[in-house]
């Protein structure tokens, strides 16, 4: 996982979030499961911006 992590979704103790990766190299390829994998910098500026509570929708 990278340098930051915003959850939206948990099930038990499994979690559904936006994170950052430490291999961009990777972005773009199924290998997590169900997570939304982004550049560090991008999560980063994202969570600033994002509040607790924020609605999210994932649409294939």
């Amino acid at each position: 996982m990278g340098r930051a992590v915003i959850v939206f979704h948990t099930i038990g103790d499994d979690m559904i979030a936006f994170h950052g990766t430490p291999d961009e190299g990777l972005l773009g390829q199924a290998v997590s499961h169900g997570c939304v994998r982004m550049r560090n910098e991008d999560i980063l500026a994202m969570y600033d911006i994002v509040r607790r509570g924020t609605p999210v929708s994932v649409v294939p």
